[in-house]
């Protein structure tokens, strides 16, 4: 019988230290999936199902691999965490699915349609691929051998949510062990191929010679090709590999972390890749600050359009302020927009938004209220003169309006990674500024 495992997010030891999630005054994340967790493997074992609890004191990268040691082919693996949105009212349960993998797609609303049966006042923020998670991508879908799906259950910084899962907890285990139930089943009758079967690839426009696999609904090409686009992955290991007639593979998707834009055109069965130097923006400049930047200002709005529609008629001025005074500055744009999307949650916080804080600046006098500025176009250019204060050394052009400008060891962090644990004490920062850019660049080809 197939095995179904169910790991609770957060909860374990990430550098000795337990993680407990987002923490309310009287709960956190990891308490409320670990509650969840437990009502969802008593309902699938109820239904005869092979349940599988991971450990609760794994870290993620332990938990991925006490996955991979026991999983099969036919299980599945599912993470349950929650949305986190302060200052905002977004609420609702929404399913991640490895990009590009239309089945998980279906796998993932499957999931989602029969919890939301289980709980109909349970609004639907949708299934969407891991590019849109905030980092970009999410190891658990990755990483993990066997079909993985990542499940945001409520938006726990919603108070109408969390109480709706606290009142109706089994209701929310019930329909999670159902859509599992039907998602396993789904898995577990697809035929074991004897033979892989083949796929073509197309580099930067190009039929490439050699033949990648589709391995679990998932597209795999040759690690060479890796070679062949400058890419140096052969000792990495969070980069998935199979060996198959002598040749070791890469999952094509993970070829996104290192600047290649990665497609599925189902219609030729072909995975087409464009590496970085077919991208709109120059080699190297992907994450470094004092760069120029690559987009106009029509192409920042139509982006701002998809990752908030709303923000994009309110704050109609913002991606021209932010491409005028970064070019001003020489600071890349692109990566002041993205990381405007990170500090201020997509234009939907509310307090940093209506003081024109739109970096998340400091108050130069301390306390828990961030800067204010008398304008978006002030607060623009306070932002990109504090990139500019991490990134270089060079004098601003236009007088200082960031108030903490001085206290900034200049030209300290010249990457965006380098910002991390400096501009925002959130461990993968960086990472979540870079994934927009990403996503940002992926929109306007």
């Amino acid at each position: 019988m197939a095995q179904i495992f169910v790991s609770a997010g957060h909860g374990g030891f990430e550098d000795g230290v337990v993680d407990p999630g987002y923490i309310l005054p009287n709960t956190t994340e990891a308490e409320e999936m670990k509650l969840l967790r437990d009502m969802i493997i008593a309902e699938l074992r109820a239904q005869g199902q092979n349940a599988v609890l991971v450990p609760d004191q794994l870290s993620a990268a332990q938990t991925i691999d006490w996955i991979n040691a026991r999983c099969r082919p036919g299980d599945v693996a599912l993470e349950i965490h929650t949305g986190t949105f302060p200052g905002s009212s977004r609420r609702g349960s929404a399913v991640f699915y490895l990009a590009n993998n239309e089945t998980r797609k279906t796998h993932a609303e499957l999931v989602l349609m029969r919890l939301r049966a289980a709980v109909p006042s349970l609004p639907s923020r949708g299934v969407m691929p891991d590019t849109q998670f905030p980092t970009g991508r999410t190891p658990f879908l990755r990483q993990i051998g066997c079909p993985s799906l990542l499940m945001e259950v409520i938006a726990i910084t919603n108070s109408t949510d969390l109480s709706l899962l606290q009142r109706q907890r089994r209701d929310f285990a019930i329909g999670i062990a159902d859509g599992l139930t039907a998602w396993s089943r789904r898995v577990d009758d697809q035929p074991l191929p004897q033979e892989y079967p083949t796929i073509a690839i197309n580099v930067n426009g190009q039929d490439y010679p050699e033949s990648g696999i589709i391995i679990m609904d998932n597209a795999f090409v040759p690690i060479d090709l890796a070679d062949r686009l400058g890419l140096e992955l052969a000792d990495l290991t969070d980069v998935r590999r199979v060996t198959y007639g002598n040749v070791v593979y890469i999952k094509a998707v993970d070829l996104r972390n290192y600047g290649i834009q990665v497609e599925w055109q189902a219609s030729t069965r072909t995975v087409i890749l464009r590496s970085e130097f077919a991208l709109p923006f120059c080699p190297g400049s992907l994450d470094r600050i004092m760069a120029r930047g690559n987009t106009t200002t029509e192409q920042l709005t139509d982006f701002l359009a998809i990752v908030n529609p709303d923000a994009a008629n309110l704050y109609r001025d913002l991606p021209r302020l932010y491409r005028e005074e970064a070019a001003i500055e020489s600071v890349n744009y692109d990566i002041a927009f993205a990381q405007m999307l990170v500090e201020t949650k997509e234009l939907t916080a509310t307090q940093t938004v209506a003081q024109n804080n739109f970096g998340g600046i400091g108050s130069a006098t301390g306390g828990t209220v961030g800067a204010s500025f008398p304008s978006a176009q002030i607060g623009v250019r306070a932002h990109i003169q504090h990139l500019k204060a991490y990134g270089s050394v060079e004098p601003l052009v236009l007088r200082v309006v960031d108030p903490r400008f001085n206290f900034v060891r200049r030209g300290v962090a010249p990457l965006v990674e380098m910002l991390t644990g400096r501009w925002n004490s959130t461990p993968d920062y960086g990472e979540r500024i870079l994934a927009y850019v990403r996503r940002l660049y992926e929109s306007v080809l």
